[in-house]
């Protein structure tokens, strides 16, 4: 028998283990479509917020060696634009990431979208590079706390939180997530970083610090998922360097029942996901497993 890529992570039902991350190709319904054909299991939107936010002047995202450090600036249209948009979408497992700064935020952009079909929330908790929300929240086990509790009262759809490394310990944000009743975490997000320019002695990005993504961070996001899936009981959506069908495998076995992938993205945007599905179901028919369910967290076996 063949085995199964489907995936459960928590209450929500994949028809694949891939994903796109959150903030790599905006907001398009139309993109959003063509990837979910190509095989994407769901996609995330890019961050929303309550009100429109413009972002950072360019330069905002660059290529640093094997990887990008971007600082945005969470530009966006706003959730109640996007909840728009969304009313024409009847067959694509969409997941809304809201960024906030306490709970009304999050409550206000949920009840743009109570009319809407989408598959779950993604609460942004780790942004690197913008004040007041992302990591100054996630950095807030209380916080944290109070922004699920009051979530999950409200949320007819299950509420994923995005976590990262912020100045505390992010197991503890997890914690909190956890305590408060949140369906599943994200890890992890970009990592704080820069560049200087040695030529002109300046920070190369406008906002001078960024969050860095793709294959440096991998081995971080690894470590966190599996200290996460160690110590909790949650599901896991891995996030952080994925490009092959590999490193998929390497979060899954970590304790990922479901990966996210976004800087991949930067260099072939077709194919990917296709890519990568198809390695992990031949590793694991190679394997022996028969589900996904199966390789989770396998690696804390040893």
């Amino acid at each position: 028998m063949n085995p199964s890529i489907s995936t459960k992570v928590g209450p929500i039902q994949l028809e694949r283990p891939t994903m796109l991350a959150s903030g790599i190709l905006g907001i398009s319904l139309e993109v959003f479509a063509r990837l979910y054909k190509e095989g994407a299991g769901a996609l995330v939107t890019k961050s929303l917020s309550k009100e429109p936010w413009e972002g950072y002047p360019n330069p905002t995202v660059i290529g640093v060696k094997s990887g990008y450090l971007n600082a945005v600036g969470l530009s966006n249209p706003g959730a109640s634009y996007f909840a728009k948009m969304m009313s024409t979408n009847s067959s694509v497992p969409i997941i809304v990431s809201l960024v906030g700064s306490v709970p009304d935020d999050f409550i206000f952009m949920m009840e743009q979208f109570e009319k809407v079909k989408i598959l779950a929330y993604e609460l942004n908790l780790s942004c690197p590079h913008v004040e007041k929300v992302g990591l100054e929240v996630g950095d807030d086990p209380q916080l944290v706390t109070k922004i699920v509790k009051e979530v999950k009262k409200v949320a007819k759809v299950p509420v994923i939180a995005k976590v990262g490394l912020g100045s505390s310990d992010y197991l503890e944000t997890v914690n909190a997530c956890c305590q408060a009743g949140i369906d599943a975490i994200t890890a992890i997000n970009t990592v704080r970083a820069m560049a200087i320019d040695v030529e002109t002695m300046r920070p190369i990005l406008s906002h001078k610090i960024g969050g860095l993504s793709g294959t440096p961070i991998k081995p971080i996001a690894v470590r966190c998922v599996y200290e996460i899936s160690s110590r909790f009981d949650i599901p896991i959506i891995g996030c952080g360097g994925i490009s092959t069908w590999e490193d998929a495998v390497e979060f899954l076995l970590g304790g990922a029942s479901a990966v996210q992938i976004g800087s991949a993205l930067a260099e072939r945007w077709t194919g990917v996901f296709s890519e990568i599905n198809s390695g992990i179901a031949r590793y694991m028919e190679r394997k022996g497993f028969q589900n996904v369910g199966d390789m989770v967290g396998f690696a804390k076996k040893y």
